[in-house]
């Protein structure tokens, strides 16, 4: 099978296509950044190009899209909030058209943080409040997503893992930060079900066999703060978790606003009979990468002279 990635050197979309070109025939799209020596076909193109799009399913003729590709610096977003609504808006929707036209199932990555956070355990039918430029692009991309195609899958995520630069994923912060023995800052009040990247890779192909449609929530069973979250990681890797400050978000300098409690109810996507980790589980599965070497071998692939 012939699969078109977005974000291919995104944290979700390069751990995706990494571990997916053992099975399928990959193409990713990257932008910015360049990859080097990857198990799949790296595509360089600008996504906001409609008429590029178009080439794009011409060359590659997929059987599967996955839309990764966003812009998801929270605070980049409140700056630059013209060209977030092109990728996390326009570029969902224009992707979907094309799938539709052509018949090809179609996954787009949404976001937890379309919610506002301030009641937590939210289910795919509460409606949506997002207090952030992020968070509005994201759901108007669901929008656009559903407008014109009725049997797109979306899902709602938050996740971690290993990225290229090292940089992309909290868990990553409090790692690389932890060995190096450098204080940092762990937020108490916000509340979050984050899943191990390479879980969810599964958690999506298995709700590709079961041709699910529609908005699901594809987050961790439980869940915890994000000071919580560091002394985990802490306690996993056996490191000084008194170097994590608790901390309020409210005292942070942050240029967007944040959605306090991000608990996701995954019942929907129990029902199917798709198992889900909490986030304990999804701890051990990073550690386990760690320690075999992913977080190396994934940053090999940057190609710095881009």
């Amino acid at each position: 099978m012939r699969i078109l990635v977005t974000g291919a050197s995104g944290l979700l979309g390069l751990n995706l296509c990494l571990e997916k070109a053992k099975e399928y025939d990959i193409y990713g799209i990257v932008h910015q950044t360049q990859l080097a020596n990857v198990p799949f076909t790296s595509i360089r193109r600008d996504l906001t190009n409609k008429t590029t799009l178009s080439e794009i399913f011409n060359h590659t003729k997929p059987e599967l899209v996955i839309n990764c590709a966003a812009m998801a610096n929270v605070d980049q977003c409140e700056k630059h909030p013209i060209q977030a609504a092109k990728i996390n808006t326009e570029v969902p929707g224009n992707l979907a058209r094309n799938c539709a036209k052509r018949a090809i199932p179609f996954i787009h990555i949404s976001t937890d943080a379309v919610f506002d956070g301030k009641k937590g355990k939210y289910k795919e039918t509460d409606i949506p409040n997002p207090l952030s430029i992020y968070a509005k692009t994201k759901l108007e991309g669901e929008k656009r997503v559903l407008e014109v195609n009725q049997h797109a899958l979306i899902a709602r995520v938050n996740f971690f893992g290993f990225s290229i630069k090292g940089t992309r994923s909290l868990a990553e912060y409090f790692l690389r930060n932890l060995i190096d023995g450098k204080k940092v800052k762990g937020f108490i009040d916000i509340i979050f079900s984050p899943l191990y990247v390479n879980d969810l890779v599964e958690i999506l192909f298995k709700m590709i066999r079961k041709k699910l449609t529609g908005i699901y929530h594809v987050v961790s069973t439980d869940y915890l703060s994000k000071y919580d979250f560091g002394m985990l990681i802490s306690e996993k890797f056996n490191l000084d978790g008194s170097l994590i400050l608790p901390e309020s978000y409210l005292k942070g300098n942050l240029i967007a606003q944040r959605s306090p409690n991000l608990f996701l109810d995954v019942s929907k996507l129990l029902s199917t009979g798709i198992e889900v980790p909490n986030v304990a589980s999804a701890v051990d599965h990073f550690y386990s990468a760690y320690t075999n070497g992913l977080s190396d071998r994934i940053q090999s692939f940057y190609y710095a002279d881009c």
